[in-house]
This record gives C-alpha cells, structure tokens and sequence, in this order.
C-alpha cells in the first residue's frame, strides 16, 4: 500500500483482518498484521482497528501473539472497554503449558497499564511466582512492582512482600535481582530493601552469578548495610576486592563507592581502594565510547581532589587525540594541569601548546588558560610559551592569551613586568568583549608600566560612541580614571572628554551613574578617588605555592558512581565569563579591616620597642615584586649567616636577623586564608604556607618597608619573616600545644602568665634598619591579635 493515505490505508487493513480467506491463512493473516504494526511505527494511527486485533490474539502462534500484544499495549488507554475482551486471552495463556507463552501473557497483563485490571492481574501474579520456570518467575516479579507503580496508594499484601524477599534466595540470579528492584519500588516509602548479615552475605556470595547491571544494582543496595564488626567488614572486602579491577566500568564504579561507603573511618583502606581502581578506569578514559569517556575522566577529576598524585605516572593517558570532540579534549586538559610536576612540566606544556593552535576556537582558548593555571606553579616556562603566542596575530588566541595574562597576574605579582612588556600591540588585535575588558584592566592597574598605555586608551575612548557593549565601557571608564591617578599629565584631555560623553550623551544608566561617581569622587581630589578606585594587584585570598588544599575522601563519595561529576563545572572556573579578577572574591569582613587600620596606627604605643629600638612609622609594600626562586635563596643566604653567628639578634655588615616569641592569642591553623587575607590588607605578602593542622605549621612572608617622608633614611628595606607554631617551641621550656574543636591551637610560652600564647617569628632584613623592622614587627603582631580575636568570634 504504498501510494494510500493514513486513513485509506487502516480501511484496506480493516477489510484485511475481517477477510474470512486471510484468516483462514495463518501466513497472510500473520503479514497483514505485521502491516498493521509497521503502518502503527510509522506513526499513523490504527486505534480503529483494536477490535479486528483483540479477535486476533485468540491463536496458538507465538509469533502473532508478540505482534498483536504490541499493539494492544500501545493502544489499550484509548480503549479500556475493549480492553476488558483480552483478559480473558491473557489468563488463558498464563496457564499454557509453554513457558514462553506464560511469561509473555504475564509481561503483557501488567503492560496494559489499565487501573481497572488489576483485580485480574493479582491472581495470575501470584501463581507465576511459584511458576517453574524461571522466566516466569523473572516477569512476575517484576509485574508487583508495575501493578504498585500503577497503583501506589494500595497496600502490597504483606503475604506477597514475604514471597518476594524468600525469591531473594531463587535459583536463577536474574530473579534474585529482580526480587530487589521490585522491593525497592514497593518499599521505596520505608526506605527500600530491609538488608541484614545474611541478606549481605547472600548477596555478595552470588555477586558474580548476575550479569553487569545486576551487580549494579546488588552494589547499590549494599551500600546500606554497616558491618557489625572490624573483622566482618574485612571480610565484606575481601570478598569485593576482585570487582575493583573488573573490566566493566560501571561494575568497578560501583564496588569502588561500596568500597568508599563500608571504609569511610578508614584512610588507608579507601587510598588502597582507589588505587586499586585506577588501572580500569584508565581504560574507561580510553573507550571508543565518547560518553564513557567523559563520565570517566569527570570522575577521574572528583579522585584527584583528594589524591591529586594517583595517576601523576600515567599522565600520557590523558593527551588529547586528533579527533576527539572538543568537550572531552578540555576535560582532558583540565586532569593534565592537575598532573603537574617538576619532572613532566616540559613535556606538558610542549603538548599544551599544540593545542592552542587547534581548529576549534574553545579547545584553544582551553589550552592557554589550562597554561596559565600551570603558570602559577611554573610562571616562567609559561610565560615565554604565551608570549609566543601573541606573535600569531589570531584574535581567539590573542584574547585568551591576555585574559590569561591577568589571571595570571591576579595570583602571581612578580608576573607583572614581563606581563606589561607583553602587552604591546594587543589591542590592534583583539574583538571580542572578554579580551578589551581584560586588557583594560591590566592598562589601568600596571598602566604605570605600559608606555603606550595612554594611547591605547585614547583609541578605546575615541571609538567609544560606536561601542555596544556595556561592560567594556565600565571597564574602560575604571581603566582611564586608574591610569589618570599614576600618570595624570598624559591622561587629564581623554579622561575629560570620556566623563562628558558618558554623563551627557550615555543612555545607558549604569555606565552612566559611574561616570558620575567618578565625577564627583575627583571634585573631592585626588588622594580621596585614590583611595576608592585604586585596585589591588593580587588576590588577598590565594596561596602562590600551595595550590587548592586537599579535599578528604568522605566529601565526595557519596557522589561519586552518579550523575553530579557529569554536572560539576570544572575545578577552575572560566575566567572568560568575567570582568574585574576582584569582582570575583569576597571582601575582607569590614570589622575585620577596620579593626587592623585601628592597630596599625597604634601598635607601636602598644608594643614598645621589639628589638631594643623605638618603633618607627613605616609604610609596606610589595614593589618590587619577590619570586619565590629569590625568595629560597635569600632566605638560605641570610640563614646561613644566622647559623654561623649562634645568636637571636645578629647584625653583620648589611643583614639584620632577629628570632623572637610574639605574643599571640590563637592562630587559625585550620584556615589560614584569613590570616593571608588580614596580612594582604597591609601590603604583606604571604608566599607559602604548610597544610592545615599540620604541625609544625609555616608561613613564609616578604614585604619592603618604607620610611616615613620625614624619617633620616629614605631606604627601603627587605623583610623575610617565617612564622612557626609547634609543640616545641625553642625558648619556652612549658610550651604545650593542644587542638581546640573550632581548629584553633593555642600555645602556651615560658615567661608569660597562664592563658598567654607565643608564636616564634625569624625575622630576617635587608638592609638593615632596625627601627624599620620594629615598625614592621609591631604590624605584624597587630594583625596576628586581630585575626585571633576575629576567630575567637
């Protein structure tokens, strides 16, 4: 019927199925319907010939059966009445001699989906779980839980939920594991499956009797039971230990959140566990399947947060193929700059770099952040890479390399000179709104350091009429008021005329409010628009060496083997989506910042003298900017002269180093970003610190101290200052350390009446001054008394 209408084509199928000589053959009444369901795949609807169909399921050939079952369960919502006729076909079939007709008969019963057939279902339900045969028994347990889904306010017999959990210990595993998916539904308001020590043990001894998905499903189920003793956990493990290197990854995925559930008190056990794991899922990494490859490196990332090492030797795993869609070579580049290391650093970047040429525009832009993120660690190998790639002239690579160029120096200052020498030309290159807004940022903050930075500007401000986009023009009026506070004779005319055209002729209001703040803010003059606009030029909030801490295991297990890893953004986020790098953190709690501006400026009274000198007013600052390489060898410089000398206080020629106890209420050793932040707010740097609650716990500082204008000398100076707490502090015979619940670790020195704490401060300057360093001493300690009384809160 090839050239016949929907409707002309159900009228010749309907004279068909009632034609006596067609159903006389079983062949041709067998084709015809077949043509019914091929013309019912193609969407046309046949609901018409329901009647002609429930007449034909009345026969003894399986395979006509099949088909008008098919067609019943399609239409049989449309036609409840007639739906009534096959019931009386259907029990007849349960009680045939085939085991096939029976389970077909059973699975089709349940499949009619018609409230009102229920009644008719229980009975033939409950005999087919006591059926012989097996795949019987597979579709009647499976029918509860269909009859339950279609009526889920009727109570389950209890006679029938006992008849279910005695089928868990069935013969044939696929009705074991139907027994717990049908439990699971119908006892999904008590919690699912009741599971005890022999329910597990069962189980578990069976595991390897069930095809993939039934272990599955077997796994996810023990998940709830808890060992009653070490020794029968262990042995819970044992038994689990085979499936962790299985070949099928969900199988592995499963045991290993079973493993992670049952060991969760257990360090060692859940690091054994997943290094077990690694070998399969560094095959799943590499499976022709594109999904399985995706959820296994997504999962691959929730593992490296807290074992970022695991798979550190593996690394070449995780190159990016030629052919591989672009949202599986980002992932990959996302596990790469978490592998890391002095020994793989060359290679990676080698690799890194060829990706940023690729053809896929976003693969590209990956890679140069995915280089930059590395850059924090290895800032000059970096560099030199990105710099390369400003020479191509392609405006997606130039702008990525630029966003990256500030994130960069947003996390590591001592990036800046080589970053502003970089910036040359760049604008002549760059679209898109991401790159102007990043390079207007770096102008206007580093603009000091850019010699055409005011040019530059001026062409941003003389095509600023033809400009769409709001965000550039905020960004460029914060830009043009910054670099007219460093450098106003060459920026005074082009900062006028940007504020005249967006207060008079801007229509929108946002850009347009700004300007008249700023407006307003320079009638107040200089020093008061310094103080608001003026930026901070690294995060006061991120350590420079340590990385992101380690997160323990028990945070991420629960999601681990589900759908979260495939929906968590990536562990960096995209700094394309963004403006201003400040505008992302937080500020520094107002008290907080209040409170150390009042101690500053009275610590020297409060102090005394540290060092046998009168503390003087000094200011800090963190230019020049120190790199960590300088700061290793100036530190072991000065702390070789220190040991040769043997004293707390040594002045040698143009070195000063000083080892003293500081009075200290508590110190957060278990967040030490807050302290980094208070240090950041007066011009402290902190270069590196150990890990929380390690002991002894370092922080490794650097700052340049100032002269007051007034001051004799006008020489800066370098301060390196190391700050150690450990429970044996030198000079404190009594020293005793103890851990507080809140991760405060208050220490108790010699010399001080009971309840005063120390921290054990080696200071190390050049030049000398010492009235400078007592200066800086009676900062620091100001700081240290705050953040211990903002933690005491």
């Amino acid at each position: 019927m090839p050239y016949l209408s929907g409707e002309d084509a159900v009228k010749e199928l309907r004279r068909a199925l009632s034609n006596p000589n067609v159903q006389s053959d079983p062949l041709r009444y067998r084709n015809t319907i077949t043509k019914v369901i091929r013309v019912m795949s193609q969407g046309v609807d046949v609901s018409g010939l329901f009647p002609e169909m429930v007449k034909a399921c009345a026969t003894v050939d399986i395979v006509q059966k099949k088909l008008v079952y098919v067609f019943l369960c399609s239409y049989a919502s449309l036609n409840p009445q007639l739906s009534l006729l096959v019931i009386n076909t259907l029990r007849k079939d349960c009680q045939d001699a085939n085991p096939m007709v029976r389970s077909l008969a059973l699975r089709n019963m349940t499949n009619l989906r018609l409230p009102g057939l229920a009644e008719y279902v229980e009975q033939p339900l409950t005999v087919g779980l006591r059926d012989r045969a097996a795949c019987v028994r597979r579709v009647a347990v499976l029918g509860w839980a269909k009859l339950h889904n279609l009526q889920p306010q009727a109570e389950i017999d209890a006679a029938v939920v006992n008849e279910l959990y005695s089928l868990l210990r069935d013969s044939d595993p696929v009705v074991m594991v139907n027994c717990l998916r049908a439990l699971e539904e119908i006892l999904k308001d008590e919690g699912g499956v009741a599971i005890n020590k022999n329910i597990t043990h069962h189980l578990l001894n069976r595991l390897k009797e069930c095809d993939v998905w039934g272990q599955c499903d077997v796994l996810r189920v023990l998940e709830r039971y808890r060992p009653q003793t070490e020794g029968e956990l262990f042995d819970i493990l044992s038994l689990l230990d085979s499936c962790l290197t299985c070949a099928h990854p969900p199988v592995m995925a499963a045991t290993l959140r079973l493993f992670l559930c049952l060991s969760a008190g257990l360090p060692s056990v859940c690091q054994s566990a997943l290094e077990r794991a690694c070998g399969p899922l560094l095959a799943a990494c590499g499976s022709n399947s594109r999904e399985m490859r995706f959820t296994a490196l997504a999962h691959v990332q929730l593992m490296m947060q807290s074992v970022p090492g695991l798979l550190g030797a593996h690394y070449k795993r995780f190159f990016c193929g030629y052919a591989e869609p672009a949202f599986i070579k980002q992932r990959k580049m996302q596990v790469l700059v978490e592998l890391v290391n002095d020994e793989n650093v060359s290679m990676l970047l080698d690799e890194l770099k060829g990706y940023c040429t690729d053809v896929d525009p976003d693969t590209a832009q990956a890679a140069i952040s995915a280089i930059g993120r590395i850059g924090r660690s290895y800032s000059d190998k970096c560099l030199d890479i990105l710099t390369g790639l400003l020479g191509l002239r392609q405006e997606h690579i130039t702008s990525a390399v630029v966003q990256t160029f500030r994130d960069l120096v947003w996390v590591c200052p001592q990036c800046s000179d080589v970053v502003c020498a970089a910036l040359q030309g760049c604008e002549e290159t760059l679209q898109d709104d991401q790159g102007r807004q990043a390079l207007l940022w770096l102008l206007g903050v580093y603009g000091e350091r850019v010699a055409t930075a005011p040019y530059v500007l001026e062409g941003f401000i003389d095509g600023v009429r033809a400009e769409v986009s709001v965000s550039v023009k905020l960004e460029l009026l914060a830009a043009a008021l910054r670099l007219f506070l460093s450098r106003p004779a060459e920026t005074q005319d082009m900062l006028g005329r940007l504020l005249h055209y967006c207060i008079e002729e801007e229509r929108d209001m946002c850009v347009r409010d700004q300007a008249l703040l700023y407006y307003r803010l320079l009638q107040c003059g200089p020093e008061q628009a310094r103080r608001v606009v003026e930026a901070r030029r690294s995060d006061p909030a991120l350590g420079v060496l340590i990385g992101r801490p380690l997160q323990p295991i028990d945070a991420w297990a629960h999601g681990f083997n589900t759908l979260q890893p495939l929906s968590t953004a990536a562990a960096t986020p995209d700094s394309s989506t963004r403006g201003s790098p400040e505008h992302l953190h937080c500020e520094p709690k107002h008290t907080l910042t209040e409170e150390l501006k009042a101690l500053t400026d009275v610590a020297e009274l409060s102090q005394g003298s540290v060092v046998g000198v009168e503390p003087a007013v000094v200011s800090l600052s963190l230019s020049p900017a120190l790199s960590p390489e300088d700061f290793e060898e100036m530190w072991l410089q000065l702390q070789s002269l220190h040991m040769d000398q043997g004293a707390s206080a040594v002045e040698e020629g143009d070195f000063l180093c000083v080892v003293k106890l500081m009075p200290c209420q508590m110190l957060p050793v278990n967040s030490p970003q807050s302290l980094q932040a208070a240090l950041q707010l007066v011009n402290i740097q902190t270069m590196a610190f150990t890990p929380p609650n390690a002991l002894p716990w370092k922080v490794y500082l650097y700052t340049h101290t100032q002269p007051a204008p007034d001051s004799t000398s006008a020489e800066c100076t370098l301060v390196l200052a190391e700050l150690l707490y450990s429970s044996d502090t030198p000079d404190s015979s009594r020293a005793e350390l103890s851990e507080d619940n809140d991760g405060l670790s208050p220490l108790s020195g010699d010399g001080r009446k009971s309840g005063d704490r120390c921290v054990k401060i080696t200071v190390k300057q050049k030049p000398r001054d010492s009235a400078a360093l007592s200066g800086f001493l009676c900062i620091l300690t100001a700081v240290l008394n705050t953040v211990s009384a903002e933690c005491k809160l």
